[in-house]
C-alpha cells in the first residue's frame, strides 16, 4: 500500500467499515474484460478471512462466470464525502474508508448453510435477526466469497 498513513490494520476497525458500506462491488472474470457487480452482502470474520454471503438470480451471467472462474475480487467503501479545495482544482481530495480483497466465490448448496448466509446478510443490511426458512432459501441462489487477502484504508475528516 502506497499511503501507509491511510492504510487500517485493526481487524476491529475494518468491521466497521464492512458494517457501514452495504454495497459490495464483486469483481469477476469475462474473458476479454472484468465483469463487476454491485451487491448487498452478509458477512462473518471467520480464521482471519473474511466470508461474505450474497444472493440473486440461480441463474445469470454472474453465475456463469462464477461456475467458470471462481477467482474474485470485492471493493466496498463507505464514508465518502468530497474535501473542497475552493478555486483550486488541485486542492480538492476525498474523506472515504474502503476495503478490498482477492478470494474464491462458490455457489452455495447446503441449504441450512444458505439460510445462514441469507440471516447474515439481513443481519448485516438491517442490524435485525431474522427467522429463514428452507422455503426461502431455495427461491434464491447464495454467493458465498471466502477473501483471505485483504486491506483497507481510510482518509477521515477532521
Amino acid at each position: 500500500m502506497r499511503r501507509k498513513d491511510r492504510e487500517v490494520t485493526s481487524i476491529d476497525e475494518i468491521r466497521q467499515i464492512l458494517d457501514k458500506a452495504k454495497v459490495l462491488h464483486l469483481g469477476l472474470y469475462d474473458d476479454e474484460y472484468p465483469y463487476i457487480v454491485p451487491m448487498h452482502y452478509g458477512y462473518v470474520y471467520q480464521n482471519d478471512s473474511i466470508i461474505f454471503y450474497m444472493h440473486g438470480a440461480k441463474e445469470g451471467h454472474k453465475i456463469d462466470l462464477i461456475n467458470r472462474n471462481p477467482k474474485v475480487c470485492v471493493e466496498l467503501e463507505c464514508d465518502t464525502e468530497l474535501d473542497p479545495g475552493g478555486e483550486i482544482p488541485c486542492n480538492y481530495g476525498a474523506y472515504f474508508a474502503s476495503v478490498m480483497g482477492k478470494g474464491t466465490a462458490k455457489i452455495v448448496t447446503d441449504e441450512q448453510e444458505k439460510i445462514c448466509g441469507l440471516r447474515q446478510l439481513m443481519k448485516t443490511q438491517t442490524g435485525k435477526e431474522f427467522t429463514m426458512d428452507e422455503r426461502m432459501a431455495s427461491s434464491v441462489a447464495v454467493i458465498k466469497v471466502t477473501v483471505t487477502e485483504f486491506t483497507a484504508k481510510a482518509r477521515n475528516k477532521g
